[in-house]
């Protein structure tokens, strides 16, 4: 499987949590160059899949939202 495969079939929970590690890892220091910019690009994998998920979260929230409006505002016409 790809990275980017991996990172399509990774819960919102636990790409979350690997970037908590690759942040703290890269706020301690000591890596090399090298391992340093891996661990960057790895967080900036990370991170778009947990916009992602946050994205689609949004969605169904507004979906949801939008539906329940429309439902309400249908029985509101109809008293007037």
């Amino acid at each position: 499987m790809t990275s980017s495969k991996v990172d399509e079939a990774l819960g919102y929970e636990q790409a979350r949590d690997e970037l908590i590690d690759v942040v703290r890892r890269l706020e301690a220091g000591g890596t090399t160059l090298e391992e340093s910019l891996a661990l960057w690009e790895r967080g900036e994998e990370l991170a778009k899949v947990c916009r992602r998920w946050l994205e689609g979260a949004r969605a169904r929230l507004d979906a949801a939202l939008a539906e329940e409006e429309e439902a309400g505002s249908g029985g509101d016409e109809d008293s007037d």
